[in-house]
């Protein structure tokens, strides 16, 4: 355990943060679920509204820096390939 004051104040800012980073991975990874149920259901309208809340959601984690730049554009293309197949 700590014993200087600023170091027991980092350890409570690291806990809050890590908190908060893994509340939003964990949405990402959920939205990215659901959109993978709806292509296998192929449902279309549900797919797309998913995949728009999705994207806003991977950019904002990105911008935040709590997921890298290239897993975003990834992420992005490989279930954007998926709902637009499962569109035609």
């Amino acid at each position: 355990m700590a014993n200087i004051k600023s170091a027991k104040k980092s350890i409570i800012q690291d806990a809050r943060r890590t908190e908060a980073n893994t509340s939003v991975r964990s949405k990402i990874k959920n939205d990215m679920k659901k959109i993978e149920a709806a292509v296998n259901a192929k449902d279309t309208d549900k797919a797309n509204t998913e995949l728009k809340t999705f994207i806003s959601d991977i950019d904002s984690a990105c911008s935040k820096g709590i997921v890298k730049k290239n897993t975003c554009a990834r992420e992005k293309s490989r279930l954007n390939k998926k709902v637009k197949e499962m569109s035609k």
